[in-house]
């Protein structure tokens, strides 16, 4: 059995940077699947359509999203059949755990991207030791959700993005990364969004203690998995004793080398009509109904970020709206003034602070508001059931880690940091740890 905090030949406490464990990987087993991208999926908050949940339910029996998301009456039942689920592909073999602890390097390729970084078994520090750094602010009611999807199965189903900043050489983990690369992958895929995956496993002693030694001095940010972060923390809260719930899976990389992509979350304002959204900003904005497609309106708003000032399209109704030049009285007014200029003048900020709260007085609950990562995605369903899609800028990575530093978190789903791994390529059981 792998003992998570052991590294190499030795074993240090905890509270000295990131502390990045191996463990015995869960994989697929390749000849009891039709492939490994038809097990794969996008991580849970992207699969948001039923039609996406469908798709990937039908691609093969198998699929994860049959653990991350499983479909019955009650959250008690979807949880329990996942954890029953998950049971019988292992005693069928279409789950194996890998021989030896070790940390794996994943390699994702495609879109002009190249990122490579380390899964392991993080701990997790007490939060006063500032080694994890959020950016966002979670919902409760997800956190428990995927508290008892992890109590009942016993098992971290997909790896959080993690960005932390290298020195920019190849010593330490980047040098045992580049020298792992030049070998066979256990795996190899393409998933249908054109992204090549690869996965080796380092389980060299003298490997381990070099990655160790180099993230001991590290700290990260969360880029990608805040509410599973929570959840990773809640669930070791809950244990009497040290033991496996003191760490959660993680995809670790250094933006030094490989810089994430950030995009924006967009909102889905179900109640809201795109004509009463309009009206009820007389005054307050400057909003100017813009000619053409959703490419078209999309680059408008990116010419529009040039400039000072917030700005957002609306879309639900055909067509497509650009607001901006909000009243600086108004900011002064309503946004808190006891934050970082960088948080106050965030989009985001303003979204939530002025718009929502203030103007639109839309209460911030799922029934309310929804967070859509794909651009077309959100005005299709805005269109299709009368609401508002609020279509946002990305925030720039430097902003996220400056705030993040000084302790400030920004609004929830303020940040889409990219590209997400790919859930299902390795899995950790707790009862293999």
């Amino acid at each position: 059995m792998s003992t998570p905090g052991r590294t190499g030949n030795a074993e240090r406490n905890a509270g000295q940077g990131l502390q990045l464990a191996p463990f015995r990987g869960l994989r697929y087993v390749p000849e009891r699947v039709g492939s490994l991208a038809a097990v794969t999926s996008p991580p849970y908050d992207v699969v948001v359509r039923p039609d996406g949940l469908r798709h990937l339910e039908t691609a093969d029996p198998h699929n994860i999203v049959r653990l991350i998301l499983p479909q019955a009456a009650t959250a008690a039942d979807r949880h329990r059949q996942a954890a029953e689920t998950l049971r019988r592909w292992q005693d069928e073999g279409v789950l194996a755990a890998d021989t030896d602890p070790a940390l794996y390097v994943y390699e994702q390729r495609g879109d002009g991207i190249l990122q490579r970084g380390l899964i392991g078994a993080l701990r997790l520090s007490p939060r006063e030791e500032a080694v994890v750094l959020p950016h966002e602010d979670v919902m409760p009611h997800i956190v428990e959700d995927r508290a008892a999807l992890m109590r009942d199965t016993g098992a971290n189903l997909e790896p959080l993005l993690f960005s932390y900043r290298g020195d920019g050489t190849t010593a330490g983990a980047a040098g045992v990364i580049e020298s792992v690369i030049r070998s066979a992958p256990l795996l190899s895929t393409t998933t249908e969004d054109g992204y090549a995956h690869r996965l080796w496993s380092v389980t060299d002693p003298d490997d381990l203690a070099r990655i160790d030694e180099d993230l001991s001095r590290r700290r990260a940010l969360i880029a990608d998995g805040h509410h599973r972060w929570a959840t990773y923390e809640r669930l070791r809260a809950e244990q009497p004793a040290p033991g496996p719930w003191d760490f959660g899976l993680v995809l670790l990389v250094d933006t030094a080398r490989y810089p994430l992509r950030v995009r924006a979350i967009h909102r889905l304002l179900h109640r809201l009509p795109v004509a009463d959204a309009l009206a009820a900003l007389g005054g307050v904005f400057r909003v100017r109904t813009l000619d053409g497609s959703l490419p078209e309106a999309l680059e408008v708003l990116g010419k529009s970020s040039e400039e000072p000032g917030n700005s957002f399209v609306l879309a639900g109704d055909g067509r497509f709206h650009l607001v901006d030049r909000p009243d600086p009285a108004l900011l002064e007014r309503v946004i808190p003034a006891d934050r970082p200029e960088a948080w106050r003048t965030l989009d985001a900020t303003v979204l939530h602070s002025v718009l929502l709260e203030h103007v639109w007085r839309v209460p911030d609950d799922p029934e309310h508001i929804g967070y859509i990562h794909e651009t077309a995605a959100a005005v299709k369903q805005a269109e299709r059931h009368g609401g508002t899609a609020v279509l946002m800028h990305p925030v720039c990575e430097d902003v996220v880690r400056e705030l993040a530093e000084q302790g400030v978190t920004m609004p929830r789903k303020s940040t889409s940091f990219g590209p997400k791994p790919a859930t299902g390529l390795v899995l950790r059981s707790l009862a293999l740890s």
